[in-house]
């Protein structure tokens, strides 16, 4: 199966490869995961639209969190931005350990690593907030990540289709975000929303 697993490449800013993967030169950054049972390789839609979210932000001295991290790869991709604190959080175990032994293969030894869910974040507030996980699972939490989300903050959302752009944007608007833009792949949906400000 390894002869079919692909690199994965963000034009020349990123590569995403696997260690039996050749290393290239031809890259801003490289980065190498180990291809798992765990969710976020940067081979998904999902995956792939938050990393080009991240990849276009400023993520200087940002503290991110990464919640459904997977794999680690966005929080990752945070921490080789100069992203500081960086938290990432999964709710399943061999997620946690396959983002345990990723942030080691790659050098990013600060990243936090915890197992859990929302009821994990607590007073720390942060920059960027990335939740790639389900739209079931988003709906209910969005509240809990506005609670820890920086006054000039933004949420970066995926994980659901196109068809749900409606519910996702409501939800948020009545949270008190402000919807920032989009970005669609083969029907799945990423969405960047930042709390609004008081006039």
């Amino acid at each position: 199966w390894e002869s079919n697993f692909e690199a994965v490449a963000y034009g020349n800013k990123c590569l995403v490869r696997a260690p039996f993967h050749p290393t290239s030169d031809a890259f801003a950054m490289e980065i190498v995961i180990e291809p798992k049972m765990s969710f976020g390789t940067g081979h998904h839609e999902t995956t792939s639209l938050m990393a080009e979210w991240i990849l276009d932000e400023n993520m200087q001295n940002k503290a991110v969190l990464d919640m459904g991290c997977g794999t680690g790869l966005l929080a990752i991709i945070a921490a080789k931005m100069g992203a500081t604190p960086v938290v990432a959080i999964d709710n399943d175990p061999s997620a946690y350990e396959n983002t345990m032994e990723n942030i080691i293969r790659n050098h990013c030894p600060d990243i936090k690593v915890q197992l859990g869910d929302s009821s994990l974040l607590g007073h720390d507030t942060y920059d960027v907030i990335i939740a790639n996980i389900t739209r079931n699972i988003l709906l209910q939490d969005m509240a809990k990540y506005v609670s820890v989300l920086h006054g000039e903050g933004k949420l970066l959302l995926s994980g659901f289709f196109e068809a749900d752009k409606e519910e996702m944007v409501l939800n948020a608007e009545k949270l008190g975000l402000e919807y920032l833009g989009e970005k669609t792949k083969k029907g799945w949906l990423a969405l960047c929303f930042k709390k609004k400000l008081p006039y």
